[in-house]
């Protein structure tokens, strides 16, 4: 399987806005929607666009002299790609680790760990009905 890429703060907010935007919005398009106040060049936003390309991770199509831009992947594909690359990196692929670094963050309410305990029995019947 190929490497999994791992984008840049900047490679994400560009991502973000196109999955947002839907269809296949140009440079311009992004660069309206990601940066409203004008915080970044067109050509900074063509170059990080055309490295995503690269990377494989958007597709492009050229109607005249204007490029369009369409996500290869899904955002929660590339969110998980990402966590998975934390996981293995920072934690050593353990997921109790993580769990207990989240857990021990600032700011945690109990309406949060409500859901997590959801999302921990919705896990735990997945994977004893025979799921992954």
């Amino acid at each position: 399987m190929a490497k999994k890429p791992v984008l840049t703060k900047a490679e994400w907010a560009i991502m973000e806005a196109v999955w947002r935007l839907g269809g296949s919005p140009s440079v311009r398009d992004v660069l309206e929607h990601a940066y409203p106040l004008g915080e970044k060049a067109y050509t900074t936003v063509q170059t990080v666009m055309n490295t995503l390309e690269r990377k494989g991770l958007l597709g492009r199509e050229k109607i005249g002299l204007v490029n369009f831009y369409t996500p290869t992947r899904s955002r929660e594909e590339l969110a998980n790609a990402e966590v998975s690359s934390v996981v293995r990196r920072i934690f050593g692929g353990s997921i109790p680790a993580v769990a207990n670094s989240l857990l021990s963050l600032d700011g945690l309410t109990l309406d949060e760990i409500g859901k997590i305990k959801k999302l921990l029995r919705e896990k735990e019947r997945e994977l004893k009905d025979g799921g992954s």
